[in-house]
């Protein structure tokens, strides 16, 4: 895109309604990409998947829709956010609908990959939205776009009582036929962004070729905000995917009760990531991250510490002590890490659109594959922790180490940037990191 287009305010109805289409078909993509979640612990029960099988499944639709990302954000670069997100939208939902009819485990995980297609309408949605908004607003713009993560919510809250009522095929069919609507919506109430308009119109420069696209991924900075991503989204994702199954096997809940907690846990992950852009706009992106991570490091400290049995050596004799996380307590650190979550994953975009405002697409989708792919790892670690281990908090005890390794390298990136800036003047972008 032209740096012009990038920097132009657009504040007509048009921009408003691409936001607001745009972040209701990603909270319905986000719902699908995350189906999962909950049919996955019936079909684990029906197929007897041990936990890393299980982790498997529940984390393939999140590598599709990861490593496809990139492709798609390039697309979108090209071609325009309208056509690209409406045809993700009908894959996904031809995906979805067969796997109401798969029957083996091999014939759900092909389906499977094929639902993760919708998670790659993010890279779209950024790459699309971003060119409707000045820099100034685009952290803001951007974050109002990734509430859409409370689809995930809206999967923890329905697809329990539709599975109880129906069957888990019910809601593969419901959620397949719900895309296809979004995909008519969004064709029809939105228009393409002003950059394949002024494209069209040839008042723009015509599209870099396909390679070039790709120049910016030659920097280090690129990957170090796609592991920043790895974290506040990819373990977001994660933890939506995982946290009905680890409430069901430690505190022995049902199915609809964990359904319901896991969404308390992703609506504020969601709903508050329009807050992070917002506090991004207003007061720089690294002292969110900084909040993010050392939030997040404290808390996932917390939630690693398993059920523990100790026993001291009392004046009078043995004194025993059991140490043990209750519900109440889970419930309530696991909202702080989502609400902090929230916030770095809208920090973290706000970091693109400034640096490559011309590569938002490749760019933004490297980043969020990368991100994916840390919700498809992950849930796989959690089940191979579980299995090798026999401890369930052992998927804490994983996170715990991938922030800390987040932190010390932005600070140590930081320290570096702020030793060059001593001896040269830094350029306009350095506020933004």
């Amino acid at each position: 895109m032209t740096a012009n287009l990038q920097a132009a305010p657009s504040q007509d109805s048009s921009s408003r309604q691409a936001l607001l289409i745009s972040t209701i078909a990603f909270t319905v993509c986000f719902a699908v990409w995350t189906i999962f979640s909950i049919i996955g612990v019936r079909i684990k029960q029906e197929l007897g998947l041990n936990e890393t099988e299980f982790g498997l499944l529940v984390g393939t639709p999140i590598l599709t829709g990861s490593l496809v990302r990139m492709v798609l954000g390039v697309w979108t670069d090209r071609y325009g956010g309208r056509l690209v997100y409406t045809m993700t939208m009908l894959a996904a939902a031809v995906a979805t609908f067969l796997l109401a009819f798969a029957h083996t485990y091999e014939q759900m995980l092909v389906a499977a990959l094929g639902v993760g297609l919708a998670g790659g309408s993010f890279a779209v949605g950024v790459a699309y939205v971003s060119r409707f908004f000045p820099a100034r607003k685009q952290g803001t713009a951007l974050g109002i776009f990734g509430v859409g993560n409370v689809g995930a919510a809206v999967t923890k809250f329905l697809a329990p009582l539709v599975l109880i009522a129906w069957g888990w095929q019910s809601v593969a069919l419901i959620w397949a036929a719900a895309l296809v609507v979004m995909a008519g919506v969004f064709w029809f109430m939105t228009s393409d962004d002003p950059v394949i308009r002024e494209r069209r119109a040839g008042k723009a420069v015509t599209a870099r070729s396909f390679w070039q696209e790709f120049a910016p991924l030659m920097n280090l900075q690129v990957w170090r905000f796609a592991f920043y991503y790895f974290f506040s989204f990819g373990a977001f994702v994660a933890l939506s995917l995982w946290l009905p199954r680890y409430l069901i096997g430690v505190y022995g809940l049902g199915i609809a009760t964990a359904g319901m907690i896991g969404a308390a846990y992703s609506i504020p992950a969601s709903i508050f990531r329009a807050y992070g852009g917002v506090l991004s706009d207003r007061i720089g992106a690294r002292t969110v991250l900084y909040w993010t991570f050392v939030v997040s490091a404290v808390a996932t400290l917390v939630l690693s510490l398993p059920s523990a049995d100790y026993v001291v050596r009392g004046i009078s004799g043995p004194i025993p002590f059991h140490v043990e996380i209750g519900p109440l307590a889970f419930i309530a650190v696991a909202c702080v890490l989502g609400f902090f979550m929230s916030l770095g994953k809208a920090a973290v975009y706000k970091h693109i659109p400034v640096y490559y405002p011309q590569s938002v697409g490749a760019v933004g989708g490297v980043v969020g594959m990368i991100g994916g792919l840390g919700g498809f790892i992950l849930p796989i670690a959690f089940g191979a922790l579980n299995d090798l281990t026999g401890v369930w908090s052992s998927c804490f005890m994983l996170l715990f180490v991938i922030v800390v390794s987040c932190l010390l390298w932005m600070h140590a990136t930081i320290r570096r940037m702020e030793r060059a800036a001593a001896v040269k003047p830094a350029p306009l972008t350095y506020a933004a990191e």
